[in-house]
């Protein structure tokens, strides 16, 4: 029982985080850029899949809107 309180108790400090992270950023975006364009994530240098950025660019904002 005690490690299920202790689960749930983390997951609830989670979504809190992240809906206190979104009620205090600007219209409740998240910064950043795709996540294909991380270097971690995409080894083979590819294209956006979502708005067709290269890794060296940014992606564009309006593609998330």
């Amino acid at each position: 029982m005690k490690l299920v309180l202790l689960t749930a108790g983390i997951l609830l400090l989670a979504v809190a985080g992240i809906a206190i992270k979104l009620w205090a950023k600007k219209d409740g975006e998240f910064a950043g850029t795709c996540a294909s364009q991380s270097p971690f994530l995409n080894k083979d240098g590819e294209n956006c899949s979502y708005c067709g950025k290269a890794p060296s660019e940014q992606c564009k904002k309006e593609a998330f809107n």
